[in-house]
């Protein structure tokens, strides 16, 4: 790599490396950021996941536990 020739040429070259400087931070806060919402959004997915879940077995225990009853009340009749 060359000397730079005058002021001019040394400032250019220092905003150039200003702004890729700028670039990769802005890059790496970005990168960061999509990180964290992805992993909220996995947590998110999770709950949902076990909640439907446990509802889905409450309305099933539910049903099972009324289907005895009901079947008790035919029988009798």
């Amino acid at each position: 790599m060359s000397m730079p020739a005058n002021d001019e040429e040394v400032d250019e070259r220092l905003h150039s490396l200003e702004t890729a400087q700028a670039v990769q931070v802005a890059t790496q806060t970005g990168a960061q950021a999509t990180q964290a919402a992805t992993q909220a959004g996995q947590a998110a997915t999770t709950a949902a996941a076990h909640a439907g879940t446990w509802s889905t077995m409450s309305a099933g225990g539910a049903g099972l536990v009324a289907g005895i009853f009901l079947g008790l009340a035919i029988a009798k009749s």
